[in-house]
Formats: structure tokens, sequence, C-alpha cells
């Protein structure tokens, strides 16, 4: 569901360490942009950095996709991160807490899971990893009746 009057999806190539540092910065001007407050904003760019290094580190490459989201109630961002790499073979043991594979920022996958509202991953040996993450804008809490 795209958010009518947004910017079609970004599709961003992750072959380098210069290519993560694109992905975040786009992934923190579309979530300042959907009006994601800034600790929602933190969360955002660090799990689309871990899953960006695990695109790059495990998966050999692959892109990123961004896009707005619109469901009619509130906005939010969807991120997917698509390699063709190897595949993770025990998808149990890395959504795992703790486990990590080294190198990135310590989250892992069941990190990454915990910043945003959605979290999937499809995954085959042999056939690469999709992990699509969803976080939508919270809403601002309204005042309480007789307040003020």
């Amino acid at each position: 569901m795209q958010a009518s009057g947004q910017a079609p999806p970004a599709d961003l190539p992750i072959g380098s360490d210069a290519d993560l540092a694109w992905v975040r910065q786009h992934v923190r001007q579309c979530a300042e942009q959907l009006g994601f407050g800034l600790v929602q904003q933190t969360k955002l760019v660090t799990a689309a950095s871990e899953l960006a290094r695990n695109t790059l580190v495990h998966g050999g490459g692959g892109r990123a996709e961004i896009a707005a989201l619109d469901n009619g109630r509130t906005r939010g961002l969807s991120m997917r991160f698509i390699d063709n790499g190897p595949g993770i073979r025990d998808l149990e043991q890395a959504m795992t807490d703790g486990y990590t594979s080294g190198g990135g920022l310590g989250l892992g996958l069941s990190g990454a899971k915990r910043l945003v509202h959605e979290f999937r991953v499809d995954t085959e040996p042999g056939r690469g990893t999709t992990v699509t993450a969803v976080a939508w804008v919270a809403p601002v809490p309204s005042a309480r009746p007789g307040a003020g």
C-alpha cells in the first residue's frame, strides 16, 4: 500500500560500505518525511543498518526496497532487504537473542525485529534471503479528557 502523493519505492543497491551509508541516510529521510518521531527514526535507521549489513556480508550484496505505506489510519515505512546469497541455514538459531555471526552491530535479526512492528524472513539455503520490516508512525497521544 503506497501512500498517495508519496514517491515510488526506492530500489537501492547494496554492494559496498558506501551503499550501507546511503541506505541509512535514505531511511532517515523517509522516516522524517512520514512523521516518525526522533526515537522511531533512530530505531528504523538502526534496523536498516543491521539488515543492510547482513545483506552485504552474508548475502554477498543485494538491494533494499524502501517504500512509504498508508493503511488509511496512519503512515508507515516498509523496508525489504533482498539478496541471492546462500540463504540462512538455521533460521531459528539466527533469530535467537544474542546470536551473532560477527561484524554487525551485534543486534542480529532478533534485535532488528524488536525495533519494528512487523518482521518477516523468507529464506531457503541456496536461494537467498528477503527480510521485510515494517514500522508504523505511532499516533500522538491525545490530551486526557478534562486535563488542561
